[in-house]
């Protein structure tokens, strides 16, 4: 029985060993293997079913929600007092993208475009898209901005134009015709005679040249060859830098195309990614950690120095020329038209444009933008961009139309695009790179203490065996002393 029993405690021992030894290994081996797998399911490839999809065709929800400042007092402003605006909406889109024309390259990148279309829905707006909305209209209060240097008899012959065809300071119109296109006899007429001067050739709407359209000719890095550049622009439309800027840095295509980013990021990380819409690059920096249905992610935000001024913040002097901080100009890329990007209501901006427009109310809860992301793989989470667009006004002299309009930077309108994983891809992605990891991370703690329990184990039955072992070798010899000493008398009497 005895033997048995060591046989026992060495088998515990032995399988001890090998379960602290297998455990070991896995705490340096097993960060190996999940890293791997992830690059492995990281890398642009047909062959990666999952990560290829979640590219190519974004399985995502995705929304446009669309907020109208719908001036108040509009013959007041034309008089010199302050506008007064009244949010409206959301007016929520559902956004369909869809990548085409997939070309690899040998040079370990892909080539794309993506299409995007917007379907409205009505049961997660506030409104309809027959709403009637008055804004500042562009064609006139724009053109009057830009055509302020032309001499004096032009500028009142480009007045007596608009009167003609009915085009006056403000626009009323339908939700749907301001986003869409809305007919327009100076549109036309400026169309056939003087081509390429408007950014549409049919209906002019605010959003009308984004609806089935396509954001350029992206091409990116399928990280093949190096998973730190995975998804990062290579080229747009042929260009590695652009032109509409002041400086080198300004130009430059940093990042990726905004919607994935490489594997592996830090608190140190930031999110870096060109926008065709915002006509450059931009960068969100790190702000804390959280955590969405059991996944671990960081949240990136949009530093104030985004949008701020050449003087505020010197690196942005190539953006320039500028106005108050909190202000992107961007006619240099939109027909030199004097549009401005902001955060919704100013937030993160300069407080004296609060001052100059009623009825704007900034919070970061509201209008703070934010990326939220698996730091272990580069995947969003949950995404909000939220950018304003607003128009510069003022009073032209020879421009009846702009009245007595005092100087301001007027808010237009705000959009926000959000989408988050949900539904089967936050299942499948739940399992694949949280559960997973997480069984083989416990694994190797569970093998270390399982296998030190057996080992323990296997060495107390060693030596409970060996200690009855050893008194059962001295009881037999203690025995036959006594016997002996009783076979004494006898053979002593037997002598005698």
């Amino acid at each position: 029985m005895a033997v048995n029993k060591s046989k026992i405690s060495a088998g515990f021992i032995v399988v001890g060993v090998l379960a602290v030894f297998f455990g070991t290994v896995l705490v340096f081996v097993g960060p190996i293997i999940i890293d791997d797998q992830v690059v492995k399911n990281t890398i642009i490839d047909p062959k990666n079913n999952l990560s290829y999809t979640m590219w190519k065709d974004l399985p995502v929800p995705f929304f446009m929600s669309v907020y109208f400042f719908h001036v108040l007092n509009p013959q007041e402003i034309l008089k010199g007092e302050k506008p007064m605006v009244e949010q409206r909406g959301p007016y929520v889109y559902r956004k369909q993208c869809q990548k085409e024309n997939i070309t690899f390259h040998p040079n370990s990148t892909v080539s794309y475009r993506e299409y995007r279309r917007y379907f409205f829905e009505p049961s997660m707006s506030v409104g309809n898209e027959s709403d009637v909305i008055t804004i500042p209209n562009m064609l006139v209060l724009g053109a009057a901005v830009i055509l302020k240097d032309l001499p004096f008899s032009v500028r009142m012959l480009i007045s007596s134009t608009f009167k003609v065809f009915k085009e006056g300071p403000f626009l009323t119109k339908t939700v749907g015709e301001l986003m869409w296109g809305y007919d327009s006899k100076l549109v036309n007429f400026l169309n056939k005679y003087l081509p390429d001067m408007l950014p549409s050739t049919g209906k002019f709407g605010i959003f009308a040249e984004f609806n089935n359209s396509n954001t350029g000719l992206f091409t990116i890095h399928t990280g093949r060859d190096d998973i730190k550049n995975v998804h990062k622009v290579d080229s747009w439309n042929g260009l590695t830098e652009l032109s509409y800027w002041r400086t080198p840095q300004s130009n430059m295509i940093n990042g990726t195309a905004g919607q994935l980013w490489p594997p592996f990021m830090t608190k140190e990380s930031t999110l870096s990614f060109y926008s065709p819409d915002a006509c450059r690059s931009l960068e969100l920096v790190y702000q804390r950690p959280g955590v969405m249905n059991g996944i671990p992610l960081y949240r990136f935000v949009a530093p104030k120095t985004m949008f701020a001024n050449g003087i505020d913040y010197p690196p942005n002097e190539g953006f320039c020329p500028c106005r108050q901080s909190g202000l992107l100009n961007v006619s240099s890329c939109r027909y030199n038209s004097p549009v401005f990007i902001s955060h919704p209501h100013f937030f993160n901006a300069d407080p004296v444009l609060l001052d100059y427009v009623l009825g704007l109310h900034p919070s970061e809860e509201e209008h703070g933008l934010f990326i939220d992301i698996h730091p272990l793989t580069g995947v969003p989470l949950n995404v909000s961009i939220r950018l304003q667009l607003n128009l510069y006004m003022k009073s032209i002299l020879g421009f009846t139309e702009t009245g007595k309009i005092s100087e301001v930077v007027m808010p237009m309108l705000w959009f926000e695009e959000n989408g988050y994983i949900d539904g089967p891809v936050l299942t499948t992605f739940h399992t694949n790179l949280v559960i997973l990891p997480g069984v083989m991370k416990y694994m190797q703690y569970i093998s270390i203490a399982l296998g030190l329990v057996n080992t323990v184990v296997g060495i107390l039955v060693y030596y409970k065996v060996k200690r009855k072992t050893c008194e059962g070798d001295t009881l037999p010899r203690g025995n036959t002393s006594t016997s002996t000493g009783e076979r004494t008398p006898l053979l002593q009497v037997k002598q005698h």
